[in-house]
């Protein structure tokens, strides 16, 4: 009805009486006119409705909508404002990511290490309110961006991680300890480590177990994930006829990347291609869920005054009118 809530809402229902007045005044007048014979309807040919007439019907409506004003009034409509206070309490992630040559196997299309930059982009952007850093491995590691909130700065240096950058060989244990080091001083709520490769570990002075204890002890959750079909992947090598195309065994020590989640609270996951790998960044992204605590405030504010004010002077103007105005017409 209104644009307000009402501290006594029930008293809007007195609003019904009014068009029981309406029907209660029209009734009265109808009595108050006489019934006249008369033989000819010329006499009223010339006659007007009566000013005075006009007049008292007019200030029956006003005190019609002052009687509404004021009940209203009574029902004291009052104004919401509102607002809310949103904290978020985000997650530090860092993107650990094996770039060794054999991601260069086509099993992913076009090669695994291009579908793996592709999902960890879109997993970045979709995540708003969390820092993330980069850093890639093959026979040593390197940090490719530290601990941001820049999405943009860290999408783009995803898409520079390329093969060669760095000897080939595959430091699982070296990448992990390099990525642990990103978070390690870090005061999130919760510290994630989501580690890719395809091998096993062949290279570095670190193994994958001992990091994982480090990071352990920093309270750093690692999710580690296998990249590879079962059995073979065709991955191009170079031979003295040039690159060609050849079926290779694919090897990754399973086990060893189950017990480096299993110690930190992750959890291990297997891809076979760019669709599995996109639905376990999907499983993990509902998994670690960013905290948004929201806390609603609201004030009332009185609204009657202006339909009281209103109604009073509809009020006062009606009694002004009926016995000042009205009686001195003839």
């Amino acid at each position: 009805m209104w644009n307000y809530p009402f501290a006594n809402p029930r008293l809007i229902y007195l609003l019904a009486i009014l068009p029981l007045l309406i029907v209660f005044y029209v009734l009265r007048q109808s009595k108050r006119t006489a019934g006249v014979q008369i033989s000819s309807l010329s006499f009223f040919s010339h006659q007007g409705v009566p000013f005075r007439l006009i007049l008292r019907h007019i200030l029956f409506g006003v005190q019609v909508v002052a009687i509404g004003l004021l009940i209203v009034a009574l029902a004291r409509p009052q104004s919401t404002e509102s607002w809310s206070e949103t904290q978020t309490e985000g997650i530090d992630i860092t993107l650990c990511m094996d770039v060794s040559g054999s991601m260069r196997a086509m099993d992913f299309k076009p090669n695994r290490l291009e579908a793996e930059k592709d999902v960890a982009a879109e997993f970045v952007n979709g995540r708003p309110n969390d820092r993330f850093a980069v850093v890639a491995f093959s026979a040593e590691s390197f940090t490719m961006c530290p601990l941001t909130s820049d999405r943009a700065v860290v999408v783009q240096q995803i898409d520079n991680l390329k093969f060669g950058m760095l000897e080939d060989g595959t430091a699982i244990g070296l990448g992990l300890a390099t990525s642990v080091n990103r978070l390690k001083e870090s005061k999130a709520r919760s510290k994630v480590i989501i580690l890719l490769t395809d091998g096993v570990n062949n290279a570095g002075s670190i193994g994958p177990l001992t990091a994982a204890e480090i990071a352990k002890e920093y309270g750093i959750r690692v999710y580690t994930i296998g990249v590879g079909s079962e059995g073979t992947a065709p991955i191009p090598v170079q031979t003295i006829f040039g690159q060609q195309v050849q079926q290779m065994k694919v090897e990754i020590d399973e086990e060893v990347l189950q017990k480096v989640a299993d110690m930190t609270g992750g959890k291990y996951f297997r891809a076979t291609d760019k669709e599995k790998l996109e639905e376990i960044y999907g499983e993990i992204d509902n998994m670690e869920k960013t905290i948004l605590d929201t806390r609603n405030y609201s004030k009332r504010k009185e609204e009657y005054f202006p339909f009281l004010l209103l109604g009073v002077v509809l009020l006062a103007f009606e009694t002004v009118v009926r016995y000042a105005v009205l009686k001195s017409i003839p």
